[in-house]
């Protein structure tokens, strides 16, 4: 049986779908992109403004299922400008302190003009 997971302190889901579901040991995050919990929209238009926001959000999704960055191992990351790699690692690195697996693509578009996206699995119960 899966457990729907939910922050306040993170943007709500902007479809039929859940911030988080945890299954067994692993917690599946829906990808976050760079909107305030408090407006409801992107605030920033920098890729590392906006990946500072989607870290945060990630955060807050990860505390309400009682673990934190480092229990994240895999990632998928998504871009509309490969351009902007270097500026995203900068910040991606900052949070994700850990190293979890990641894979990082380039799309021509994200959810509300977004110009990054993060999804991420953790495992419950462990910190590394």
């Amino acid at each position: 049986m899966a457990d729907i997971i939910h922050s306040d302190k993170a943007p709500a889901a902007v479809g039929p779908y859940s911030q988080a579901v945890a299954s067994g040991k692993l917690l599946f995050l829906s990808g976050q992109i760079a909107l305030s919990p408090a407006s409801g929209k992107i605030e920033s238009d920098t890729v590392s403004a906006q990946a500072e926001q989607v870290c945060r959000n990630i955060g807050e999704v990860l505390a309400a299922a009682g673990t934190d960055f480092s229990a994240v191992v895999k990632t998928t990351c998504f871009l509309t400008d490969m351009a902007a790699f270097a500026e995203f690692n900068a910040v991606y690195a900052k949070f994700f302190t850990g190293r979890p697996a990641r894979s990082c693509v380039a799309v021509s578009a994200l959810p509300a003009g977004a110009l990054c996206e993060i999804e991420a699995v953790a495992v419950l119960g462990e910190h590394r």
